[in-house]
């Protein structure tokens, strides 16, 4: 009750002091970027209940001559490149934090279809609500293996304590401010889910 009592208010604060941020980034982006200005993606939050998470969009929708997106590192612009590097398209989820599909602190939400591969002690990490930041955002954020990325948030979940979730906002803050394990482009991200554990038993 303590944390999500937290979670609104510093997510009302935070909105309402980021409001002229916000306003000026969804201009610029549907100025540069065209519309729509969010980005909205079907994630699993806690108990596996699917959302809808959102972010501000960083890619443009440039087509190829049968009129298939181009690759994800060919649409990445300069504009969109910044956003990400400041992390400035993460804060329309805290409107998601209001609503209640997520938190400030928690594992990442990850894709739906990844659902399947996760073994049972993995899973717990949809004992909580997903977080806009979290343990393993703190302690590699994308530059980790998917093991090593589950196995954090596991850990943040049968260790999570008020004074945790204050520790990690605080070290988010920081490496934002220096950058630190931000991939900006696509297509420089971390191994794929499926390519590094498609064939993984889930009976495990």
């Amino acid at each position: 009750m303590i944390k999500r009592i937290f979670d609104i208010l510093i997510s009302l604060l935070a909105l309402f002091f980021l409001a002229p941020v916000i306003f000026f980034v969804a201009v610029l982006i549907r100025l540069k970027l065209g519309a729509p200005i969010l980005f909205t993606q079907d994630r699993p939050g806690m108990d596996g209940k699917v959302f809808k998470m959102m972010k501000f969009r960083s890619m443009n929708s440039d087509k190829d001559e049968q009129g298939d997106l181009l690759p994800d590192e060919q649409r990445m612009t300069k504009f969109g490149m910044f956003i990400r590097s400041t992390s400035i398209d993460e804060l329309p989820g805290l409107y998601n934090v209001l609503k209640g599909d997520m938190s400030l602190v928690g594992p990442r939400p990850l894709l739906v279809k990844y659902l399947p591969y996760y073994s049972k002690r993995e899973l717990l990490r949809h004992n909580v609500r997903p977080g806009i930041t979290g343990w393993a955002q703190v302690h590699g954020r994308n530059t980790v293996c998917w093991n090593k990325r589950l196995a954090l948030d596991v850990w943040y979940v049968e260790n999570r304590t008020f004074l945790l979730d204050l520790r990690i906002l605080i070290m988010t803050i920081l490496k934002v401010i220096k950058k630190d394990g931000i991939i900006i482009s696509p297509s420089s991200s971390m191994k794929d889910f499926d390519e590094e554990r498609g064939s993984y038993d889930k009976k495990n």
